[in-house]
């Protein structure tokens, strides 16, 4: 089998972690497998910070997926420490609000030394992913630059933008949001592998990610969004949303700026049938067991949808490729 899932963050990390098992791979590392898992992943949390090209999502899915991640966090290698950013701290060195561990920036300076050399991101992934092998084929969603900016509004009734990041790390995204923009993606090009990936599909997964910053911005990349609604596989969505709350972060905040209610059904709404609306890509679309989500023109099934642990994740997982017809035996 050939399963596509379009990730971003820690959810759509660990739901990999599940897919891998689900397909009888170990969910840490590489295996020997006659199944291919290809990752496409959101770029648009991307920054440059102290001169480093940080890739967040990219990045929690190889340490991930490769038995380095941070298991209480989420994010960020395991046994890490702290020198260097207290040093640019007692420096004065800003941004002071987000903090590069002394082994994630190992991952950062060959990353920016690579990307100035004029190595794409595609292939700087796949050189540190030489390293890490976690297993799947984690593809840039782009090699062009795309950063999502965040229109907040001011204590004075005025607005300004402001990167992701500083809105979600620093502000923990209290200021209000009022319309969250990728920039760059509407001129952007997919990764080398995308397109080709998704048309060579038997399955294509939404991993349970952020709809708006995540998932949304993926979509946003010209030809991805055809090349779902043109693919023979069937897309399959996975709810991020549970009981009317994220199960992680701060979806809802994002949710609220573009004016789509925190629910399973208005997220699945908001993706939209792949038959029965203009830029619809969904066939089915998966909610917490309990949580009401009729989505016109698309199955819906009920399952548990939080992730405890890898074999809870599998089958989840499971249950996504068996509405998406695939037949594991």
């Amino acid at each position: 089998m050939k399963i596509v899932v379009m990730v971003g963050g820690v959810g759509g990390a660990r739901f990999l972690l599940g897919v891998k098992a689900a397909l009888g791979l170990p969910p840490v590392g590489a295996g020997e497998s006659t199944h291919e898992v290809t990752a496409v992943v959101n770029t648009g949390d991307d920054v440059w910070l102290h001169g480093l090209r940080i890739c967040p999502d990219l990045d929690t899915c190889m340490y991930t997926l490769g038995g380095g991640i941070d298991p209480e966090r989420g994010w960020g290698q395991r046994d890490e420490t702290w020198t260097v950013s207290e040093q640019l701290a007692a420096y004065g060195a800003e941004p002071t609000w987000f903090g590069l561990g002394d082994r994630d920036i190992a991952t950062h300076l060959v990353r920016s030394r690579m990307l100035r050399a004029d190595y794409p991101l595609s292939a700087v992934t796949e050189a540190l992913c030489h390293r890490w092998q976690p297993g799947v084929s984690l593809l840039p969603m782009s090699d062009d630059r795309v950063e999502t900016h965040v229109v907040v509004e001011e204590s004075d009734g005025g607005q300004r933008a402001l990167h992701f990041q500083e809105w979600w790390v620093r502000h923990r995204a209290g200021l209000p949001a009022r319309e969250i923009v990728p920039i760059g993606a509407a001129e952007a090009t997919p990764g080398p592998g995308v397109l080709a990936a998704i048309a060579g599909a038997d399955a294509i997964l939404l991993a349970p990610s952020n709809p708006v910053v995540s998932i949304g911005t993926v979509l946003a990349v010209p030809g991805i969004r055809a090349a779902l609604r043109a693919s023979t596989a069937k897309v399959v969505g996975i709810s991020p949303i549970i009981n009317d709350k994220p199960v992680r972060g701060m979806a809802d905040a994002c949710l609220t700026a573009i004016g789509v209610d925190t629910t399973a059904a208005a997220v699945g709404e908001h993706y939209g049938a792949r038959t029965s609306t203009e830029n619809g890509i969904l066939d089915g679309w998966l909610v917490h067991t309990g949580d009401p989500a009729e989505v016109p023109g698309v199955a819906v099934r009920s399952v548990p949808l939080l992730m405890s642990d890898v074999q809870v994740t599998a089958e989840m997982a499971r249950a996504a490729l068996d509405l998406a017809g695939v037949d594991l035996g």
